[in-house]
């Protein structure tokens, strides 16, 4: 299923029309690989083992980065709030590990359902509607509500990654949109919104390899977003780069080189080919560490700008200056 491509420009393509993301058996439908402009798969996934589903979303503001993760990695669910205070860089942060996922619940589409999780002093809520989502959360120090519209032609990027027909990942990565609401951290509530404020997804179904590492990157101003991945997707033919002016999407089919210094994340970041050239200087690094011997995660994610720029459709360059987001690498064994 692997498919090489020495030039590092992928043919991977545009599905357009639902589908299912696995056949009757079980195994990878080949209809379903390739990206789509909207959420259009159904991960209609059978059994357990290597079986992973995540909903992760983050929402950035003039003060403040939040990270939810409501997921099931089969042995255990893995729940996380995060908050940075961009102001002083204190993180107040709750993480809570379920054995076998009990009580999380993940819907099989992108956009529909609602996914919840309440355990280890924390509670996760998101609400689906056609017109957006709504989130909830509440976690020691922490409470949540915040809306996020989905506006009229808003693209998003959604991926089938074939490692093989037994492994494979649906990932939908949708960067941008608006969101408003209200926090509140250790008493104090600051409100969201103003075009400032907004936020991510990455939406995860799949069958994944044991032991697996991946580069991402995601960052947006207004009228501009950009989404970048690497490692986990090389050497498949599909990719997950994406260009998003006023909400549409131009897909960039290549792998991307990522360098970066593993002594010190705090160094700036290049991510580059022939339609990207971005610098990334981060302002603040998140680490996360899961050792469960069975499964195991080391993450570094760096919050801080993007400069240089990414090529549209139709041969332009979109200048990048002024994103904010994050960008990481993620080692898993699980």
């Amino acid at each position: 299923m692997i498919r090489h491509y020495p030039d590092g420009v992928t043919r991977e393509p545009e599905v357009t029309d639902a589908t299912e993301l696995c056949l009757p058996d079980g195994r990878l439908n080949p209809a379903a690989v390739g990206w789509t402009r909207r959420p259009l798969h159904t991960a209609n996934l059978r059994g357990w083992g290597r079986t992973k589903r995540w909903e992760y979303w983050g929402i950035v503001t003039s003060r403040h980065i939040v990270g939810l993760v409501v997921s099931s990695l089969d042995y255990a669910g893995v729940h996380s709030v995060y908050v940075l205070d961009r102001s002083n860089g204190v993180e107040t942060n709750t993480d809570a590990v379920v054995p076998l996922a009990r009580g999380a619940v993940l819907p099989p589409r992108s956009g529909e359902g609602e996914a919840h999780v309440r355990s280890g002093g924390l509670e996760i809520r998101i609400t689906q509607r056609p017109d957006g989502t709504a989130i909830f959360a509440r976690a020691p120090g922490v409470l949540l509500d915040v809306d996020v519209p989905l506006p009229a032609g808003h693209e998003s990027l959604g991926v089938v990654v074939p490692w093989s027909d037994t492994r494979f990942q649906y990932t939908v990565k949708d960067v941008g949109r608006p969101a408003h609401g209200r926090l509140e951290v250790h008493g104090k509530a600051h409100e969201i919104g103003g075009p400032e404020a907004f936020a991510v997804l990455d939406h995860g179904r799949g069958r994944w390899p044991y032991a697996i590492t991946w580069n991402w990157a995601a960052g947006a101003a207004p009228g501009r977003a950009v989404q970048l991945g690497g490692k986990w997707t090389d050497g498949t033919g599909v990719t997950e780069n994406g260009l998003f002016v006023d909400g549409r999407l131009h897909k960039i089919g290549e792998e991307l080189q990522w360098r970066y210094d593993r002594s010190n994340w705090l160094r700036p970041w290049r991510i580059s080919g022939a339609r990207v050239d971005v610098e990334f200087r981060p302002f603040h690094e998140k680490v996360a560490r899961t050792n469960l011997l069975v499964v195991a995660n080391e993450t570094h994610q760096c919050f801080g700008h993007f400069s240089g720029w990414a090529e549209a459709d139709d041969g332009t360059k979109v200048e990048l200056d002024g994103l904010v987001g994050w960008a990481e690498e993620a080692r898993n064994r699980w």
